[in-house]
Order: C-alpha cells, then sequence, then structure tokens
C-alpha cells in the first residue's frame, strides 16, 4: 500500500524538478539573450529536458514566460531577504537604500526589464507583471517595516519615500543600463539618503 503514495510523490518530485529547470532556464536567456531571442528550442537545450516535457509543463513559450514572471518574483524576494540579513549598521537610512538598490542592479532586474519592455504589447503579460511589481514592492516594504518599524513606514510621508525610491530607482537602473557606467550613483544614492533621512527618522521612529 505505501507504493504507490510513495510513487506519486516521486512523479511528482520530478515534475516540480523539470519544471524548475525549465523556469531557471527562461530566466537565464532573458538575462543573458533578451526576450525577443529567448525561445523555447533554447531553454529547453538550457534546462537539459526533452521537447516533449516542455511542451508537458508549459504548451506555448508565453505560458512558460507568463510563469518564469511568477518565479522571478520568489527569486527577487529571496534575494532581498538575504541581503537583508547579510546587512550590518545601525544608519537605518543608509542599509534601507543600499539594500533597495540592490534590488535594480543584479541580473534579476535585467530579467525583469526584458519583461517589462514586452509586456508593452502583451497584455496578459502586462497583468502578469503587475503582479511582480507589486510583489517587489511589498517585499521592499517588509524590509523597511523591519528597519524602522510598522508604526513608521503607516506614516504617509514614509510610504511615499518607498514609492518614489522605487520609481527613481527604475530610473536609475535604466540609465546604467544604457550607458554602461554606474560613475553618478554613489552622488546620487548619496543625495537621495540625505533628502529621505528627515521623512523615515522623524518623530515616532525608536533609535
Amino acid at each position: 500500500m505505501s507504493a504507490v503514495p510513495a510513487t506519486r510523490r516521486s512523479q511528482e518530485e520530478r515534475s516540480a524538478t523539470t519544471r524548475g529547470l525549465l523556469l531557471e532556464a527562461t530566466i537565464d536567456c532573458l538575462i543573458e539573450r533578451g526576450y525577443a531571442a529567448t525561445s523555447t528550442t533554447e531553454i529547453v537545450r538550457r534546462a537539459g529536458v526533452s521537447r516533449g516535457a516542455q511542451v508537458h509543463h508549459f504548451p506555448t513559450k508565453n505560458d512558460l514566460v507568463r510563469s518564469a514572471v511568477a518565479h522571478l518574483a520568489v527569486r527577487q524576494a529571496e534575494e532581498l531577504r538575504r541581503q537583508y540579513e547579510k546587512s550590518r549598521g545601525s544608519d537605518r537610512v543608509s542599509r534601507a537604500m543600499d539594500l533597495l538598490w540592490s534590488a535594480f542592479t543584479g541580473p534579476l532586474f535585467v530579467a525583469s526589464l526584458e519583461l517589462i519592455v514586452a509586456a508593452r504589447t502583451d497584455p496578459a503579460l502586462r497583468s502578469s507583471l503587475e503582479a511582480f511589481e507589486e510583489g517587489m514592492a511589498e517585499g521592499i516594504r517588509n524590509v523597511c517595516d523591519a528597519l524602522f518599524g510598522p508604526a513608521v513606514m503607516r506614516r504617509r510621508a514614509a510610504s511615499d519615500v518607498v514609492d518614489l525610491t522605487i520609481a527613481m530607482m527604475h530610473g536609475l537602473a535604466f540609465a546604467r543600463l544604457l550607458d554602461g557606467s554606474g560613475e553618478r550613483e554613489d552622488r546620487l544614492l548619496g543625495t537621495w539618503k540625505r533628502a529621505v533621512r528627515p521623512l523615515l527618522e522623524g518623530e515616532g521612529t525608536n533609535g
């Protein structure tokens, strides 16, 4: 009697592994080749699975890419959490801004940018990207809650700081990709930290 559940679990594990390989390969392909050059043929090759396995789990490229968006959101949240756990220092504003900036400087941001561009003409993909952006913003707010406390982050000024920071960092990250240089970043991020400090460390914060 125990053989049937064990076999089922094994099949489910293999299925999950195959899906994971395909999703990871999709993200890697988006980072290295861009959305236009991302094909199911290349994804299958990178994943090391059969074409039949890909079609079984994700019948079309659109199915695969939309699922990769959700997978990307999980990876982005995990990376932000790892960066938070590694970060140190008593200057909470600098720590928060550096943590937020880390979400816009890694390869996962490049993958999300490729999807954002593609979503302009793909309503289904755009809907998936909206959920991704909401999830990313929630992850950023969770980090800020941990650093400054929920009471501070419930204030409109502090909440606006987070939204403005996300928008500013999007623009700064786009500029970096276009000119290949980050020489202005330290100066601009330093200016931003000084500008938002009174809003995040005003009355009602601790320490």
